[in-house]
């Protein structure tokens, strides 16, 4: 009797250990909806947020808004109606989000931001992780006054309205250009327009080549982002003008990173979109953990000029 019961304890602990009695159970659904696939960038925080859930035995699921901000609120009403256990968004707009994550907030669904913020204020968010942007832009400033010179001269801005990480970007942008502009004793910069290429290339380049018909003496382009950079550059080789206007970047993706070698992007501040993902997944396991959450993580960028590029590994 005593060898029966045993055995029985035996084989109930077998079927209990991860691999038995068919596959193990998810610990649960994490719904992410990217601002796109198609940018590297938000590509890298969707793989890593998978990777290092998959690794604690979390289903999750990827998916991409691709800037268009009624497709991802279909994609979080998809995730409340799986019942998924957390969302993380990366906003197409940071103000329009904000209704269906009230939504996800009165399912009892925890939802946490990456790299852009919601900034509708009736929407609970956990926590948001993000580069600090504001910081990221006051060194494209930096950058943007070196490339001019002390005969400064126009500058135009390629910026992104909707999202709130672009936004902390061009503002950091303008206070050190209005700092430059306050105490220097050569020629001042001055923005000529601010035109919407919205992170994309095509949408970028397009712009770009309105900015050369408006102003014929301009002499930089800060871009919120490498897409936005490398379109920029395009319409100026086909304008024939790659030589006479220098660009900042923003992000640091390979190819933004080649450009710079080449000495295409004059410099970026480089973002670190897979700390981004791991921040975000450590956010949301420390919420399951009834651990205390920050509202918001910073993560510094650095600027990243052509010295750093020819010494890079990532880009030999």
């Amino acid at each position: 009797m005593a060898m029966r019961k045993n055995l029985l304890a035996f084989l109930l602990a077998a079927l209990a250990l991860p691999g038995c009695g068919g596959a193990p159970k998810s610990r649960g659904i994490i719904g992410v909806s990217v601002l796109t696939l198609t940018n590297p960038f938000f590509k890298v925080i969707g793989d890593t947020i998978k990777a290092d859930g998959e690794k604690e035995g979390y289903t999750v699921e990827v998916v991409s808004g691709e800037f268009d901000v009624a497709k991802q609120q279909s994609q979080v009403k998809d995730f409340i109606v799986k019942k998924v256990s957390a969302i993380v968004l990366c906003p197409c707009d940071s103000r329009a989000i904000g209704a269906v994550i009230q939504e996800a907030n009165k399912a009892g669904i925890p939802v946490f931001t990456a790299d852009i913020a919601c900034l509708a204020p009736e929407a609970k968010v956990v926590t948001h992780v993000a580069t600090d942007n504001y910081s990221g832009g006051k060194q494209a400033g930096i950058a943007a006054i070196e490339a001019m010179g002390e005969a400064g001269g126009k500058i135009v801005v390629l910026d992104f309205k909707q999202a709130e990480s672009c936004l902390l970007r061009v503002k950091g942008f303008k206070e050190v250009i209005d700092e430059h502009n306050a105490k220097t004793k050569g020629g001042k910069i001055v923005i000529g327009a601010e035109l919407p290429g919205d992170g994309q290339k095509d949408k970028s380049q397009r712009a770009t080549e309105d900015a050369l018909q408006a102003h014929a003496d301009l002499v930089a382009i800060f871009a919120i982002n490498d897409p936005s950079a490398l379109g920029a550059r395009a319409a100026l080789e086909r304008a024939g003008k790659a030589d006479s206007v220098k660009i900042i970047g923003f992000d640091g993706q390979p190819d933004g990173k080649r450009a710079i070698k080449e000495g295409k992007i004059y410099a970026d501040p480089v973002q670190y979109p897979d700390r981004i993902g791991k921040e975000t997944f450590k956010a949301i396991t420390d919420y399951f953990q009834g651990k205390p959450t920050k509202k918001e993580l910073l993560i510094p960028t650095g600027l990243y000029r052509k010295a750093d590029a020819l010494k890079d590994p990532e880009i030999q």
